[in-house]
């Protein structure tokens, strides 16, 4: 069976309210519009899920990246302070001076000509 046909949400809304009412089983609203019963049940489920986020005060992929946002905030201050810390004491030993470029440890190659 090929991909199914976008549906408009308000195609599929109205679909799933007759569905849960009991109107329709999943495989006769699946014919009817001609998708899968498996795309119809993946439907419902979405809609059952988003219901109770929105329930919960949540809303859905929205509060997701916004924890992940102020997730990566707060990642991002701790990584500038250690950084911070790791210079100041790059600088109190003496190897952290402005202009002071460090050179490589141990034996180098000569780097290779490109054309």
């Amino acid at each position: 069976m090929g991909r199914p046909p976008i549906l408009p949400a308000d195609k599929k809304l109205g679909l799933l309210v007759r569905v849960m009412s009991g109107q329709l089983t999943a495989a006769e609203a699946a014919r009817e519009v001609g998708v899968s019963e498996q795309s119809v049940s993946n439907w419902r489920r979405q809609f059952i899920e988003g219901a109770r986020n929105g329930l919960a005060g949540e809303s859905g992929k929205d509060s997701e990246e916004a924890s992940r946002i102020a997730e990566l905030t707060q990642e991002n201050a701790m990584l500038k302070a250690t950084i911070g810390e790791l210079y100041m004491e790059l600088r109190k030993s003496g190897r952290g001076t402005p202009g002071h470029v460090p050179q490589p440890c141990g034996k180098t190659r000569p780097a290779r000509r490109v054309n």
